[in-house]
């Protein structure tokens, strides 16, 4: 899309009517090159969704406005919305602080922008810790007061939920640029050997190719010693997460669900390799959630507003 288009949208109606009287909840999605809206219920159920697009590298914030507008056209207004979004996130001013792929969205007030449009309760929160809230409500983490849940594939990320709270210090970060090889390979960020340059799709796309191999995922690299050692780099980041928080269980979402069992069992093993856990307690475990991957960051856009209400 060329800078100046207007932005595309996708709706996707209600289902199923709802009872007049129950309460909604908005959950947006903002990264790179897109935003997502949706209307959900309060049993996680997709009532409604729009999808915008907007220039990925753009560095003019009517761009991103334009795109919001777009696409929260809410039929029925929410109790409150969440926000996931990319890149380093001051959660109680609203603010993306910086995202490294758009310059637009270096200090944009993503809250404000929504409460204008919506004039409901905004929260705004890490795509990483809001996809572990989508986990605690909705998810495999339900019951759970500890765990980790995990994005993977062109973006990469942890959220923690640590005694029934999620981690998110100011200015904490999803991991991704957590170093694993002091002289590693040359990361987006500016710094080098981030878990991020070896622990994503990118990553696995250009050593495939760099090998001479034709298959570039990880679905087409099946018993190649590359998906092994790819998901080694993966348990790297998890290793450092279990050795500071022990959050015993990691949900991966996202590309892992596309490596079946061996694919999982080896970052799993790699994990249990590599970390300690005390005396007694259960060695850390790795799932992989199989449902669609964009609906956990919904999921957690509702969660988000869930928790804070």
């Amino acid at each position: 899309m060329n800078s100046g288009e207007r932005p595309a949208l996708r709706l996707v109606p209600a289902a199923e009517p709802r009872t007049p009287d129950a309460p909604l909840l908005g959950a947006v999605e903002l990264v790179p090159g897109r935003v997502r809206a949706a209307l959900l219920d309060l049993s996680g159920t997709v009532l409604w969704q729009a999808e915008a697009m907007y220039p990925h590298g753009t560095a003019d914030p009517g761009e991103i406005d334009a795109a919001l507008t777009s696409a929260l056209r809410f039929p029925s207004p929410p109790a409150g919305v969440g926000i996931a979004a990319a890149g380093l996130v001051d959660a109680s001013a609203g603010v993306i602080i910086e995202v490294h792929e758009v310059p637009a969205l270096h200090g944009y007030p993503v809250a404000d922008v929504v409460t204008r449009l919506v004039g409901v309760p905004v929260h705004v929160e890490h795509l990483a810790r809001v996809q572990v809230l989508g986990d605690r409500w909705f998810g495999p983490g339900r019951g759970r007061t500890t765990f980790a849940s995990v994005s993977t594939g062109e973006v990469l990320g942890v959220g923690i939920l640590y005694d029934g709270e999620v981690l998110a210090p100011p200015g904490g970060r999803s991991g991704a640029h957590m170093t694993v090889a002091a002289s590693g390979l040359p990361c987006t960020c500016g710094a080098r050997g981030c878990w991020k340059t070896v622990a994503t799709t990118s990553w696995l796309r250009a050593e495939a190719e760099r090998r001479g191999l034709a298959a570039r995922g990880v679905r087409e690299l099946a018993g190649d010693p590359l998906l092994d050692e790819y998901a080694g780099n993966i348990a790297l980041g998890l290793v450092n997460i279990q050795q500071l928080f022990a959050p015993g269980l990691f949900i991966l979402h996202g590309e892992a669900s596309e490596g079946g069992e061996a694919f999982r069992a080896r970052i799993e093993h790699r994990l249990r390799e590599d970390s300690s856990w005390a005396t007694g307690a259960e060695p850390p475990r790795v799932l992989v959630n199989t449902g669609p991957a964009d609906d956990i960051v919904l999921l957690g856009g509702a969660g988000l507003v869930l928790s804070r209400h």
